[in-house]
């Protein structure tokens, strides 16, 4: 069941980096965000009630997830959707390839949690494979100012993702499940959306065209509903890092949308690039270190 929802993590998430990018246009992206969110949770709450999926929490955990709605629904979405506005949405995918990192970094400090034998192994050559993917496009934009702006937006989005992890860990720990985290948790970041809204005095106008209305239900259900709560049922089951090494597969999906929507084009080194980041993830998987492997 954990490779199949693992699997299914990076299809769904793999095909919202287009639909992110097919959100861009007259509805501000605060006003697009709130109305993804709002249906979604709409979506958790009527499906809560009626199988009865939704548990009795405490007002401290509510303050818990009032904190991880603001990280996971709310501020990490704000900075990737302004990421896209400067780079093609499957670098943005790409950036957020760092999670792992930041997980393992956070999960250190926060719990003291120790990564596996072959993880960073397999995260630098992961990572290496991404760098093969993106590195003419990056050679071709000669770090422009609005390439490190993208840049910037995408790793403070996956900073913010990261730390929405380690509070997911924290309700775990506490018993909560993910469907209650993550049904309350987009009600707060939907509130911390509209607070923004009316601070910035943005118009509630939605566009009525059929590439718009489709991403935003697609973000809606199948990205949201069903991805960050099996996204958070994964961390449970398998912990932050190996969970967030899915976002490392993700790009893949994304690049390969990008080249029949977006013009991108395949090469030598986005060939290899691909068989690095898949032989990354099949090494952050194995349990026994990779040199007693080589000894036996």
């Amino acid at each position: 069941m954990t490779a199949f929802l693992y699997a299914l993590m990076i299809f769904v998430w793999g095909f919202s980096w287009i639909a992110i990018k097919w959100q861009q246009g007259n509805v501000a992206m605060e006003v697009s965000i709130l109305y993804r969110f709002i249906f979604a949770a709409m979506v958790m709450f009527v499906i809560g009630k009626v199988f009865n999926k939704l548990q009795s929490v405490s007002i401290n955990d509510q303050k818990y997830f009032a904190l991880q709605g603001c990280c996971l629904f709310c501020c990490n979405f704000l900075f990737f959707y302004s990421s896209t506005a400067y780079i093609a949405s499957g670098l943005t995918a790409v950036i957020m390839a760092t999670a792992p990192i930041f997980n393992a970094i956070h999960g250190r400090f926060i719990y003291g949690t120790a990564t596996n034998n072959n993880f960073w192994p397999g995260v630098v050559v992961g990572l290496t494979g991404i760098t093969s993917l993106f590195a003419a496009d990056l050679l071709q934009t000669n770090w422009s100012q609005e390439v490190v702006l993208g840049l910037f937006y995408a790793l403070a989005g996956t900073w913010c993702f990261s730390i929405g992890n380690m509070i997911s860990i924290r309700n775990s720990k506490n018993k909560i499940q993910p469907f209650t985290a993550t049904s309350y948790a987009m009600i707060y970041g939907c509130i911390a959306l509209l607070i923004i809204i009316l601070f910035k005095d943005l118009s509630f106008e939605i566009a009525l065209n059929t590439r718009y209305l489709a991403s935003l239900a697609y973000l809606a259900i199948p990205a949201t509903v069903i991805g960050f709560t099996v996204y958070l049922l994964l961390v449970d089951r398998i912990g932050a890092n190996n969970a967030a090494y899915l976002l490392v597969i993700t790009p893949i999906v994304a690049l390969m949308l990008s080249s029949m929507f977006e013009g991108y084009q395949w090469s030598v080194y986005s060939t290899l690039g691909l068989l690095c980041v898949v032989l990354g993830n099949v090494i952050t998987q194995i349990k026994k270190p990779i040199l007693s492997l080589s000894k036996s």
